[in-house]
């Protein structure tokens, strides 16, 4: 390239802009949380580094004055494994990232090998019902115990789950009565729910959960949708575990019908309700 060539690049803004972009993305875990501090690092094609960022808050980063091309971009952050990514970045314009998902250090995708007992002062059951047809209901229980086993063949892992009915709250008084009446729980002839599962599959979208739950003196087969969320040391010398689970039921199952009119084709409650599950289990020795 000639002198002259060189001087006019470096003496037109409008070539450097259209060299280098702006690029915006966020680091997150597998289960979805952002991960705060971890540095993005682009290098280009001959292995040096061409821009560095790192996260906020909220797992977002922005890489400024990136030159387009073929780069690798490097995503590390602590208690992570670190991920190396293949990408191109357009000639011109902003360039989305898009998420990045990191897992945990030391991870795997089952858990190892032990009886878990669930703590539930960091645990949630929750449940969540149509009201009027328009909004929802969300209540959860308050006291439960549980313990997850998982033997080498994880396919084998039982689980035993006891649940107070009487624990429910949502948030209000009048309301959670209601609940335990036998219009609904009728917590009096049926204090606790239960839930067994004796193993667990893996499905199209991910592991499947199939046990029985007893509610109302009823017992059903229900099937969650579960996930492993790592395992690691806790500060008091532990190890602990986290799992997550969803799954719909029928009021209809389990004898839990009352319902009341408000209008044609309206009710005060549908008839499904979601369950939703995030326990954090502790290896017992």
């Amino acid at each position: 390239m000639s002198p002259d060539r060189e001087t006019d690049l470096r003496a037109d803004p409008a070539a450097g802009a259209q060299a280098a972009v702006t690029g915006e993305g966020r680091v997150l875990t597998r289960e979805g949380w952002p991960v705060t501090g971890a540095s993005v690092t682009l290098l280009g094609a001959d292995g040096s580094q061409v821009a560095r960022a790192v996260t906020g808050g909220d797992g977002t980063f922005t890489l400024l004055g990136v030159p387009a091309g073929a780069a690798t971009m490097l995503v590390a952050a602590p208690a992570h494994d670190p991920r190396a990514t293949s990408v191109v970045v357009p000639a011109a314009g902003a360039w989305s990232v898009g998420e990045v998902r990191l897992r945990r250090q030391g991870g795997s995708d089952v858990p190892p090998p032990g009886v878990w007992a669930i703590d539930v002062t960091h645990s949630t059951i929750s449940a969540t019902a149509h009201h009027l047809g328009l909004s929802a209901v969300h209540g959860r229980f308050t006291n439960f115990s549980g313990v997850v086993t998982v033997p080498e063949d994880v396919t084998r892992s039982t689980v035993q789950v006891e649940i107070d009915a009487t624990s429910i709250d949502t948030g209000n008084a009048q309301r959670d009565e209601h609940l335990r009446s036998p219009d609904f729980l009728d917590t009096a002839r049926f204090p606790t729910l239960t839930f067994s599962a004796s193993g667990v599959q893996r499905g199209a979208e991910g592991w499947v959960l199939a046990g029985d739950l007893t509610l109302l003196g009823t017992t059903r087969p229900v099937q969650l949708q579960l996930s492993y969320a790592g395992s690691g040391p806790d500060p008091w010398g532990g190890t602990r575990a986290a799992f997550s689970a969803t799954t719909e039921l029928h009021r209809d199952d389990f004898k839990m019908n009352w319902n009341q009119a408000v209008g044609i084709g309206v009710a005060v409650f549908g008839t499904t309700l979601k369950v939703a599950i995030d326990v954090q289990t502790v290896l017992q020795q």
